[in-house]
């Protein structure tokens, strides 16, 4: 491949944070609410959602890249809809993200807990962002074959290191 950090590596980190980060997020508010966990243990939720906001960005950025790639095998019709589904979720996860800041914030534990409630029932929002993005992100590669212009790729670059041709890279398969 011809890039480091190429976008289908990426996107299972944002993917899997956004389906956790309901459990986290709700685990940490029952134990800070019950008194089981000081209110810093809500550091680890905001933490893991900052992870969740600069993976996602970067596996914004990748798809970007990406994406003229792609755009030889799939209508771009297709594409947009899953970057749309896409921006939506990290725009999404940097709004829960400030709310958990502002949780982590405030000293009122009042003020502190309507915020981590917030940002917690947020997280379900964006786990089904998620889910809406890696559906049409899956539909790309699953139903449109969008995973063509990396096989393709291979099998060119395995050309030029073996110093066969094209045809005869695909007749080996």
């Amino acid at each position: 491949m011809d890039s480091l950090f190429f976008h289908p590596k990426l996107v299972h980190v944002p993917m899997a944070l956004g389906v956790l980060m309901p459990v986290v997020a709700g685990a940490l508010l029952l134990g800070w609410w019950r008194r089981w966990l000081p209110a810093r243990a809500w550091t680890l939720a905001v933490l893991l959602q900052g992870v969740l906001v600069g993976a996602g960005v970067a596996a914004l950025r990748t798809g970007e890249v990406e994406e003229d790639r792609v755009e030889r095998i799939v209508p771009e019709r297709y594409i947009e809809a899953h970057e749309e589904a896409a921006e939506s979720f990290v725009w999404a996860s940097g709004g829960v993200l400030g709310l958990m800041l502002l949780a982590l914030a405030l000293s009122a534990r009042r003020g502190a807990m309507t915020a981590a409630t917030a940002a917690t029932l947020g997280t379900f929002a964006v786990a089904g962002l998620g889910y809406r993005t890696g559906h049409a992100g899956g539909e790309l590669v699953y139903r449109h074959g969008a995973a063509q212009a990396y096989v393709q790729a291979d099998a060119r670059d395995e050309g030029r290191t073996t110093g066969a041709s094209h045809d005869q890279v695909r007749r080996r398969d």
